[in-house]
């Protein structure tokens, strides 16, 4: 499902993909810096920006990660494809919170069953806690 229509969708912000753009640039500009002629560090450094540019591009051209309306929750699939999971699919919404390096992390946990879609802060634009009340709200009663 390509069409991503209804009342309520989170994006990433057009910061992120930005950012990784200057970081691929950056890493090019550090690999010729320092490379002294040693061709795997500026290999290196092409990889990993090339990498960071895929990855920007699928920001780009796919923002919307989920989306909500009355029929269910349309979520990213694959690289830039959506995918709608029905309301009676998703057995759970819940944030998922890990403390790792002195830092708590958190995730947007959907479980529709078969697949479990996971979405970060950067990816939905805002807090997970924030998104998950609102999908619980959206929800119909069964």
């Amino acid at each position: 499902m390509d069409d991503i229509t209804g009342p309520r969708q989170w994006r990433v912000p057009s910061t992120v993909p930005a950012a990784k753009l200057a970081g691929a640039v950056l890493l090019i500009a550090l690999g010729l810096l320092f490379a002294d002629g040693d061709a795997v560090r500026l290999v290196l450094a092409i990889l990993t920006a090339a990498v960071l540019v895929v990855w920007a591009v699928r920001d780009l051209i796919a923002p919307v990660r989920l989306a909500v309306d009355p029929t269910g929750l349309t979520v990213i699939h694959g690289f830039a494809g959506h995918r709608l999971l029905p309301w009676p699919t998703i057995e759970a919404i819940t944030v998922d919170r890990r403390p790792r390096l002195g830092l708590t992390s958190e995730v947007l946990e959907i479980d529709a069953g078969e697949s479990l879609h996971l979405f970060g802060r950067f990816e939905l634009g805002t807090t997970p806690d924030e998104v998950v009340a609102e999908l619980h709200a959206a929800r119909p009663n069964p």
